[in-house]
Parts: structure tokens; sequence; C-alpha cells
């Protein structure tokens, strides 16, 4: 999921220059994405994988976790998951908290399954079953699917049909989401239509360039494009980076490397500059997230810093503020 992404953002960079290594303010809000009047609650999202300690992950903070990844198969199988326990103490955790736990199937890398297996109704229909029975088993709320990614044509509509196929096999009131490419109008294979299938998708709002991985400028297109679609905002989730480029160090070892990591976005890390999100930008992007969209989503939590240095806590005060 963090890699690759970058290649569809080069039409960004430009904008990125504009905004610079300081965080912008929130009065550079696009003024063509009019305030959400929000009829639900603000999604938090995390995406945990068996590299993620249980005992730091703070669950007050989240309403959903994606776990990363259950593999897909071509004939509609998925390969053996490798951390049944560590998923096992993820769910408890979060059933204490309210938090809703998804499994995300796919990630980078495995588009060439996904497509063979989306093309024919029987595998969709295996492999949704699959699915179902893995959410049973460990007792989840639902399937984030991340294909990345559909192709406009056929496989846009391969992969709508793959979306209501899960629907179908899971129980009643089981969410459906997808990750997806930041900019709608690189994403032809994500069919409107399709999106009103899913319950929200999660904006990969990152792995631009390398002078613009995420910026704030990023995360208004994107919001922005997908609204343009006529999808509702509270269906759209911001994604935002917990590591960064081009090194994909860690926000926790860039800060433990140097605490100036804190102050800003750009850093020295192996004597190359390092962009990521520091503290003020996911501030900044949280309350873009507040004002024009459903929520806000992580990459990945088991990246982020402890106690008062959490990018998640940030993200938490921010929410919570009057």
């Amino acid at each position: 999921m963090t890699d690759q992404v970058r290649g569809v953002w080069l039409a960004l960079a430009l904008g990125a220059l504009l905004v610079g290594c300081s965080a912008p303010s929130a009065q550079s809000i696009a003024p063509s994405s009019s305030p959400v009047i929000r009829t639900g609650p603000f999604k938090v999202v995390g995406y945990v994988t068996p590299a993620a300690s249980v005992a730091t992950i703070d669950f007050s903070l989240l309403t959903h976790i994606n776990y990363a990844f259950l593999i897909p198969r071509a004939n509609g199988t998925t390969r053996p998951f490798g951390a049944p326990s560590h998923l096992r103490r993820v769910v408890e955790q979060a059933k204490r908290h309210n938090v809703k736990v998804l499994i995300a199937v796919g990630g980078w890398g495995w588009d060439k399954e996904f497509e063979a297996l989306a093309a024919d109704a029987a595998i969709r229909a295996k492999l949704a079953r699959r699915v179902a029975e893995f959410c049973a088993t460990y007792k989840l709320d639902g399937v984030d699917i991340d294909w990345e990614y559909p192709n406009a044509g056929a496989s846009a509509a391969h992969f709508a049909a793959l979306v209501i196929a899960i629907r179908t096999a899971l129980p009643a009131g089981s969410l459906v989401t997808a990750a997806v490419l930041a900019d709608a109008d690189d994403a032809s294979g994500i069919t409107t239509d399709a999106v009103g299938h899913l319950d929200f998708i999660n904006l990969m709002a990152y792995d631009g360039p390398r002078d613009d991985h995420s910026s704030f400028a990023m995360a208004e297109r994107s919001i922005a494009s997908w609204r343009s679609r006529g999808i509702d905002p509270e269906k759209l989730v911001l994604g935002v980076p917990f590591y960064g480029r081009p090194g994909n160090a860690t926000y926790r070892t860039l800060l433990a490397n140097d605490p100036a990591a804190a102050r800003g976005d750009r850093v020295l890390f192996g004597g190359v500059e390092q962009n990521y999100n520091g503290p003020a930008t996911i501030r900044q992007k949280t309350e873009l997230a507040l004002q024009t969209a459903g929520g806000i989503m992580v990459w990945e939590l088991s990246q982020d810093a402890r106690g008062d240095d959490s990018l998640l806590r940030v993200i938490g005060e921010t929410v919570a503020a009057p």
C-alpha cells in the first residue's frame, strides 16, 4: 500500500512546490470543497500490520481498524494468514473501545490476481465466501478491498461486481470499504456507481513525487477531486502517512534521530532529506477532513511515535477540539 502510488502524482509536483516546507494555514482550504453537514460520526481509520505492538495502540482515538493484509489468489482462495494471534488481540482490544475491525484484502502487488479472479463470477463468489468465513472466524466487522488498481472498462465493471459479491456474502450490517488512489481523475477503474456500494473509501493521499510525498495541497486536491464526482463527502476518508519519503523511515525513527522532525515536514536522515507529515501538517489535514470529508485514515499505526509525540494523538486532539 505504501509503494508505487507516487507515479500518478507527477501532475501535482508544481502545486507542492508552492506549498513549501511549512504547514499551511487552515485558511487555505479549497473554497470549492464546501463544509460538510455531518450526519454521522467522524471516522478515524488506522491500518494495522503484524508489526504493531497492540499494547501501544491507543484504541480510544480510533473508530475503525483495517488489518493488513489477507492476500487473494487468482483462483478465489487466499494465501495462508500469518498472524492469527495478533489479529485476535487487536480485535479483543478494539471491541473494548467500540472500534470496528475490518480485514484489508490485497495490498500493493496483487493486481494480476485481482484481475483474474474478479473477471469470473464463480471465482468472485468464491473469494467473497472466503473473506466472509474469515470475518466470522475472527469476529470482524467487514472488509476493506485494497485492489491496486482496477483499470477503466471491463476491469472497473469487475471491481464493482466484486464489491457487490463481497457485500452479499457478508452478514447484514457488515462494512465494505476500499482503498483508492488519491486523485479521482486517476481512478477511472473505480466508478461512482461502485462507490455507491461501499460504506466509505480511503484516499491514499501519499507516495507522490519526492517533493510532494503527501503535501497539504495534495490532500485538498484529493478530497476535491472525489467530491467533484458527486460522491457524498462523508464517504471520503483522507489518508495521511506516518512515514517519510524517499527512505520510508517511520515518523518514530525520524523523530528519534532528530527532534527537529516535530517542527516541520522535512529533515535530514542518512544524509538524505526526507519528506513526511509532522504534527502541524497532520493537525491541518485533520481540520481539512473535519470540514470537507468524512474522516481521516492512517498508514500505518506501527510507524507512530509514542506518548506525547504520537501523531495519532494529534489527530485525536484535533477531532476533540471544540
